[in-house]
This record gives structure tokens, sequence and C-alpha cells, in this order.
């Protein structure tokens, strides 16, 4: 059982790794800052994963998601002297493969299902799948920003200087 949470969890690391090398190299960030950019992602995607996890923690994906994108603000603002880099340049693309998709998608299906039915008691229910998916997805996405740049305000003198 615990071996394949540990692959489940490596397995997660792993293709947010990739994914965060996709969107650094896509935003204009020094080829130095790729490795230190898929490290964060992968170490917050895992977080994340560990905590959403039922039969370990069992948190909510909007509470999961805030605490892994503090941990990923954290580590951007700890390598960001190591890769002479600002650490936004490390988090924001660590933070994109927490983007909640399937959310966003969830909502625009439900929304273009409450207009195509009539039936207030159909209607209803699509209303009700697209208030529930678009607020979780809007508290994911205020989760991250709001978990990732508090580090960037805690550790102040260390993030300004990372530049220097």
């Amino acid at each position: 059982m615990w071996s394949d949470f540990f692959i489940n969890v490596f397995g997660d690391g792993f293709f947010a790794a990739i994914a965060a090398i996709g969107f650094s190299s896509i935003s204009n960030t020094p080829r130095r800052a790729y490795l230190t950019c898929a490290l964060i992602a992968a170490v917050g995607h895992a977080i994340r994963y560990v905590l959403t996890s039922p039969d370990l923690c069992g948190l909510h994906i909007i509470i999961a998601g805030t605490a892994a994108s503090f941990a990923v603000g954290m580590f951007a603002v700890l390598f960001a002297s190591r890769i002479k880099c600002p650490a936004e340049v490390c988090f924001f693309p660590a933070l994109l493969p927490m983007i909640p998709g399937m959310y966003a998608y969830r909502t625009v299906e439900a929304l273009l299902s409450c207009l195509y039915h009539t039936r207030e008691d159909v209607f209803g229910h699509y209303f009700y799948l697209f208030a529930y998916n678009g607020l979780t997805c809007m508290f994911i996405i205020l989760g991250m920003v709001v978990g990732a740049t508090v580090p960037v305000f805690l550790l102040k003198r260390l993030s300004f200087t990372a530049t220097r």
C-alpha cells in the first residue's frame, strides 16, 4: 500500500516538474532557473497530493492548495538568491501545474448546461454545479495567490536581496 502511495506522490511531482519546465520555457525564464522551478513545482504538487490524500490528511483542495502554494513561495524565496533571479521567476512556473483546470472546465460546462435547459429543476441542478465549481476554482486560485506571496512579504529582506 505505502509503495503505491509513494509511487503516486513521486509521479505527481515528476509530471508537475515537467509542466513547470514547459511553462518556464515559454515564459522567458533564464535557463539556470529551469531545474529550480522543476524542483519547486514537484515538491509543491507532491505536498498538495499528500494533503488531499484521503488516507493521510484528507484536506479539502482549497486548504491543501494554499498550504502547497505557501511551500512553493518559501522554496522560491530561499532558492532565488542561489540562481540570482527574483522569487517570482521560480514560483510562477511552479504554481501553474496547480491551476484547477477541471473545476474551471466544469464551471463552463455547467453554465452552458444552465443556458440550454429550460426546466426549473434541471436548471437549478446545473446552476448549483456552476456555483460550486466556480467558487471552488476561484478560492483555489485565491489561496494559491495568497499562499505564494505571503513568504515574499515574510522574508522581505531575503527576497529583495536575491538579485543583488
